[in-house]
């Protein structure tokens, strides 16, 4: 068997990493945690932005949430669904 010739390919320059920015709490005003941390089921134009077009929750990851405040966004929103002010899914 003949020994197949390698040829070497252009080098592709990688690119830098851009530093990422931590993602701000939508929830926290003015930097700080609102005391206590209630989010109002009835703040549609909030809601709306936490969840997406199929009228799922948007992850932490996503949204940059604290745990905390991610729970009472959840809450809210459940809350918000059942009182029929939301749809459970969307379009």
């Amino acid at each position: 068997m003949a020994a197949r010739k390698k040829f070497s390919q252009p080098t592709r320059r990688r690119p830098r990493n851009k530093t990422k920015t931590p993602k701000k709490d939508p929830i926290y005003v003015d930097g700080n945690r609102p005391r206590p941390l209630y989010i109002d089921y009835k703040d549609l134009d909030l809601l709306s932005k936490l969840t997406n077009r199929h009228g799922k929750i948007v992850s932490r990851r996503k949204t940059g949430c604290h745990a905390a405040t991610q729970h009472a966004v959840a809450q809210a929103i459940k809350r918000a669904r059942f009182m029929a002010l939301m749809p459970y899914v969307g379009d």
